[in-house]
């Protein structure tokens, strides 16, 4: 009578992965928020620092590059260390997240929803 009833032990068990899951995600969020990542670009003479979050944190110039005939070579410069380190920031909360979800079974390359 009780017999179909074993099933409730195993949807148990998977409530209670899904909490540690749940859990394991805030606190990779939080992770996230304190990790950094620095883009380049013009060999270094402009570098971005973001949270892996892609949070832009800090903004680095060498002086060289401030020449007022070349304001838009220096725009561009900065525009390309930030997206170089909005892109690794990306790439890094991808691996975090890859590895959170290893034991899970999902196919690799999964994105999670956020």
């Amino acid at each position: 009578m009780l017999k179909g009833l074993g099933g409730l032990g195993d949807m148990g068990k998977m409530m209670k992965a899904a909490q540690d899951m749940q859990g394991k995600m805030t606190e990779l969020q939080e992770q996230l928020e304190t990790m950094t990542v620095e883009g380049q670009s013009g060999a270094g003479l402009v570098k971005a620092t973001a949270t892996a979050k892609g949070v832009l944190t800090g903004l680095d110039i060498d002086p060289s590059i401030f020449n007022p005939d070349e304001k838009e070579v220096v725009e561009d410069l900065i525009l390309a260390a930030i997206k170089d380190a909005q892109s690794k920031a990306a790439e890094k909360s991808q691996e975090e997240l890859g590895k959170l979800t290893e034991g899970l079974g999902l196919p690799p390359g999964f994105k999670m929803p956020f």
